[in-house]
């Protein structure tokens, strides 16, 4: 009788703390949730001071962040879970960091309100209300999932991350067309695709909690699969030339598991000389649309980022920083007010330097060994 009691209280005892944590969980949730919902109000209507409360409200996130850690591991400490028990606690762990970044996301949307809200003319917020209402639904699901152990939901929550990276190109793009039309102001640029940027990141992270959630539910890791590719990024004033011949050259090699990009400080039209270059060469830029760093998806995903010049270096990271820096001081063939055969040697002598640190590089991150090729 004794021993059963005991059991009983003990099980009572593990009960109660999982309501507390599951509780403390949901209440997360919730703040991440109407800090997003006001960071997008205040974008839509101009509203500084609920811009201004959205910041202010961060602190609180960040303190019930802390108190969720000292919930979980009291936990680990009296209850020494184990299989799904102790999976929960893990994935608790895990979702507490996903739930403290996206409060960290929205009051970054809000800081980028105050610096464009008294800008003119302001720009056309239906695909940014689309973009943070497609966030705002996948936290909400996400978090469902964790408290109904639902692994269900969490697999449909997830591929909806995949709309979020397209509704953020599509206002990328739209954002450059106007600034080009001049119909929207410069200082706005920046700050608007930083918040597209912190939605589309919003929903990644989303996205990842219900990887935990999987975990919880099935002890299934799906967590970075895929995750072996290796990123590599170059880096010029413009992306129009470059840091795109850069891009194509990798890419043409053909080798499995490695992604190469390019971006601009301050994006400008690709220039049409290397467009018709790399033809010659057998490569092509797709679309050949320039980019700045905000519209590169997963940015802080690159193990290697390439700076094409000396001022390209301000994109670096700053330390401390997991990411290799490199710089190339590669000569830009169409700096110079030149034309015809000036300018084609320079294309060559630019795609011989970066072709040739461009194969030393990737045979340096193989180790040496063969090249897998995708044919």
């Amino acid at each position: 009788m004794t021993a059963l009691n005991t059991r009983t209280h003990l099980e009572e005892s593990l009960r109660r703390d999982i309501e507390i944590i599951r509780a403390k969980v949901l209440e997360m949730g919730h703040l991440g949730e109407r800090a997003l919902k006001a960071s997008l109000q205040s974008l839509v209507e101009r509203n500084r001071q609920l811009a201004y409360s959205v910041i202010l409200r961060d602190q609180y996130l960040d303190e019930l962040e802390t108190e969720l850690d000292r919930l979980c591991l009291e936990f680990l400490v009296r209850q020494q879970p184990v299989a799904s028990h102790l999976r929960f606690v893990f994935t608790a762990i895990k979702i507490n960091k996903e739930l403290e970044r996206i409060g960290d996301y929205a009051e970054s949307v809000a800081r980028q309100v105050l610096t464009i809200s008294s800008l003119e003319p302001q720009p056309p917020h239906a695909k940014f209300v689309e973009l943070g209402h497609l966030a705002i639904h996948m936290l909400r699901d996400a978090v469902q999932s964790f408290l109904d152990q639902d692994a269900d939901l969490a697999r449909r929550t997830m591929v909806i991350e995949e709309r979020a990276n397209g509704l953020r190109s599509a206002i990328g793009a739209e954002l450059m067309a106007l600034r080009q039309a001049e119909e929207l102001p410069l200082a706005a640029l920046t700050p608007l695709l930083t918040i597209a940027r912190r939605f589309e990141r919003v929903t990644d992270q989303a996205k990842n909690l219900c990887e935990e959630v999987l975990y919880m539910c099935t002890g299934e890791v799906i967590k970075h699969k895929g995750g072996e590719a290796f990123r590599i990024l170059f880096i010029d004033e413009g992306n129009g030339c470059l840091s795109q011949m850069a891009e194509g050259i990798g890419q043409a090699l053909g080798i499995r598991r490695f992604v190469f990009s390019s971006a601009g400080l301050t994006p400008e039209p690709v220039d049409e000389r290397v467009v018709a270059f790399l033809a010659s060469k057998g490569m092509s830029l797709g679309r050949q649309a320039s980019k700045s760093l905000e519209q590169v998806p997963h940015l802080e995903h690159y193990q290697v980022m390439v700076a094409l010049t000396e001022t390209a270096r301000k994109a670096f990271p700053p330390p401390p920083t997991k990411t290799v820096c490199l710089v190339w001081p590669v000569a830009d063939p169409l700096a110079p007010a030149v034309a015809g055969e000036d300018v084609q040697a320079g294309l060559e002598a630019a795609f011989r330097y970066l072709n040739t640190h461009i194969r030393e590089l990737v045979e340096a991150i193989l180790g040496n060994k063969p090249q897998e090729h995708t044919s």
